[in-house]
């Protein structure tokens, strides 16, 4: 016979395995999404080398470089992570309309760890094409074409 403590348990067991699924589906669509800021960051790198060549002839040190493309890294983990706290908002007042027996709340803790999740993600994935921007020797990022 199943006792409530049996029950309970299962249920925790159960809570906890999905939770943990959970984290792990998070943390690979964070670095998936990750490498798709680097490769555009560096794909970005790459088209405006001849402009980071000429800041740094003009005398922009490598540090500014490095954090120009680094903020425009986080900027653009930003906007995705803005873009997917609407899109969940939206889908939670939509769920709403259907289901009106449950209550969906969302804490500001969730929002703000989204937000500083994005907030890495772009710093971690930004910084390989950062440092390969502010890298670069003036004279060969304005040689090439």
């Amino acid at each position: 016979t199943w006792n409530m403590d049996s029950i309970l348990k299962t249920a925790e067991r159960t809570t906890h395995t999905l939770q943990l699924f959970l984290t792990l589906v998070a943390v690979i669509a964070l670095v998936v999404g990750g490498i798709g800021v680097m490769n555009i960051m560096l794909v970005s790198v790459t088209e405006r080398t001849r402009e980071i060549g000429i800041r740094m002839a003009v005398g922009a040190r490598a540090s500014d470089v490095l954090q120009q493309f680094l903020i425009e890294a986080v900027l653009v983990c930003l906007v995705g992570g803005a873009l997917g706290v609407t899109l969940s908002l939206m889908i939670a007042f939509i769920l709403q309309l259907f289901l009106p027996g449950w209550e969906i709340g969302f804490s500001p803790l969730a929002l703000l760890t989204a937000f500083l999740c994005s907030t890495l993600t772009g710093v971690l994935f930004g910084w390989l094409p950062a440092r390969n921007a502010a890298r670069l020797d003036p004279v060969d990022a304005l040689a090439r074409e």
